[in-house]
């Protein structure tokens, strides 16, 4: 595929794909696709199901997904219900998004997850630590 810079495209809220969606421009979901996406930018609307792994670089995600989402700058708005887990560099949710499944921060410009300081090299916990992920809030 030839990259067109500045193009994108659009699949409508009346289309429905199933099967492997790629794209080497920004893509924008109306619609329904059961397979899984990979393409430079992905934009999804309120009422757009994917069914399937997501990986792009940037991602805006307003609807429902059922699968991983691999992206570098991640945003999940309020509107967005996420049953799989979530890979990210950077990562913006607006509250009300509902998010089932675990988060991973990404090594910047990798596909390699960032090292878990609560966890050992072999992936087991460290001595005297449940491997729970711990939330800590800024006061």
């Amino acid at each position: 595929m030839a990259n067109n810079s500045g193009t994108f495209s659009v699949i409508g809220t009346d289309v429905t794909i199933t099967g492997n969606v790629s794209a080497t421009t920004e893509l924008h979901v109306d619609g329904k696709i059961e397979g899984d996406i990979e393409c430079a930018s992905l934009v999804q609307g309120e009422v757009s199901v994917i069914q399937g792994a997501v990986k792009a670089e940037s991602a805006r995600m307003a609807g429902t997904v059922r699968g991983s989402i691999t992206a570098r700058d991640l945003v999940v708005l309020r509107s967005a219900k996420i049953e799989g887990d979530v890979h990210y560099d950077t990562l913006t949710i607006e509250q009300g998004a509902e998010v089932e499944g675990r988060f991973t921060h990404r090594v910047p410009g990798s596909d390699t997850p960032a090292q878990s300081p609560v966890t050992r090299k072999d992936g087991a916990p460290k001595d005297g630590d449940d491997g729970e992920p711990k939330l800590s809030l800024a006061g």
